[in-house]
């Protein structure tokens, strides 16, 4: 029993791993790429194959994040059939999430100290959707997982509802369903970037994913339910999309070439993550835990250095490649100063002019991942050889 369990733990881990390695690509892209922050690969009429395929890859990590999030809340849970501690571990860590992402990660995004621009992200879904999961437990699991369906398959109805202004009913709406950057006084900006909605529904359906992984479930049966499960996924995101039935806000059309309709095909909507974005990422994700589930050799062996501290490498990367990035730009000639991410400099684009070839950015991706991995594997063996650190839980 302590194998198969240990086996189950590692396969999620090996999918963390891979998505964790893969959104380090999207950042140094962010920092590295030409037009820096600003460009938007995914602009059919000014981006390239590459280019696009770079950014799509990486749109596999928040989703999985977020719904593995749930599923770990869910095996936390089953070791200690206790709601109450289950309530309390996941309001104190989505509540130390929601500050992380505040203070450390924005510091990290903007070298600004005064922290005049914040950027609401992934590690803030986490942690709010980590809280009202904490009051969801309470329910019965067909409560939760028919919650995960409704705001999942549902919020898509609610995208003809577009608001402006920073009244209380605004920032509200922001939050919860439409992406919006907000100057709420002068040199004050904060980007709601991750509305909440599905992804409170993708983390319940998580939560609820967590009974596959219980002992009594078995091997076996889990396998065929994840192929199934993420085959169904797949072949449901192709009829909606290919037909532009209900599910997102930016159907797909036919492009002058046959390389560019396929990209407008996969082009789905982010933010917020809509049922096609999440179909199209959480099936292939679902397919790959079926896949390496018992896979054991030296590449997973790297990927679970990563999988298991994915918190701690997201956290340090940001720093480390935004500190390339500074120096990147002093070796062009450049000043320094140009990558502090003030509310000025994002209005003003400061580094818009700035950027290397795509062959610099899968450069630095690569160097910065392999230099992270040490770190990495040293943090992993500190954490399981210190559980008296109770905080180390928390990263």
């Amino acid at each position: 029993m302590e194998g198969t369990h240990k086996a189950r733990i590692d396969s999620i881990d090996l999918l963390r791993g891979v998505v964790i390695i893969l959104m380090a690509l999207d950042h140094v892209r962010m920092y590295f790429g030409q037009g820096s922050l600003y460009a938007d690969p995914t602009d059919l009429n000014t981006t390239t194959t590459l280019l696009f395929l770079t950014r799509w890859i990486t749109h596999f990590c928040a989703p999985v994040f977020i719904f593995l999030a749930g599923t770990s809340a869910a095996l936390y849970g089953a070791r200690r059939q206790n709601t109450r501690q289950l309530f309390r571990y996941l309001l104190t860590r989505g509540l130390w999430l929601i500050f992380l992402e505040l203070v450390i990660v924005n510091f990290g995004w903007t070298f600004d100290i005064t922290f005049s621009f914040r950027f609401i992200q992934v590690i803030w879904a986490i942690g709010a959707s980590m809280v009202v999961l904490a009051a969801l437990v309470y329910l019965p699991k067909w409560a939760i997982f028919a919650t995960g369906i409704v705001l999942v398959a549902g919020h898509n109805l609610l995208d003809p509802i577009q608001v402006e202004g920073t009244s209380v009913p605004a920032v509200i709406w922001y939050i919860l369903h439409q992406e919006a950057i907000v100057t709420f006084v002068p040199d004050r900006m904060v980007y709601f970037h991750y509305p909440l909605i599905p992804l409170v529904g993708l983390m319940a359906l998580g939560y609820v994913f967590g009974t596959l992984y219980r002992p009594e479930f078995g091997a076996a049966r889990r396998k065929k339910w994840l192929l199934g499960m993420g085959t169904a996924a797949i072949l449901l995101f192709t009829i909606l999309r290919a037909f532009n039935l209900y599910g997102d806000p930016n159907p797909w059309s036919p492009q002058p070439t046959a390389v560019n309709s396929i990209l407008s095909f996969l082009n789905t909507t982010k933010y917020p993550m809509s049922l096609h974005f999440l179909l199209m990422t959480m099936g292939p994700a679902l397919v790959f835990l079926a896949l390496v589930e018992g896979v054991r050799n030296r590449i997973t062996g790297i990927l679970l250095a990563f999988g298991a501290v994915s918190l701690f490498f997201y956290i340090v990367h940001i720093y480390v490649i935004h500190l390339l990035a500074v120096l990147a730009l002093v070796i062009s000639g450049r000043s320094w100063t140009d990558y502090i991410i003030t509310a000025e400099a994002w209005v003003s684009q400061t580094t818009a002019d700035f950027g290397f070839d795509l062959w610099v950015v899968y450069l630095v991706w690569i160097l910065v991942v392999v230099g992270m991995y040490p770190l990495c594997k040293w943090y992993r063996v500190y954490k399981k050889a210190h559980p008296e650190h109770k905080l180390l839980a928390y990263i």
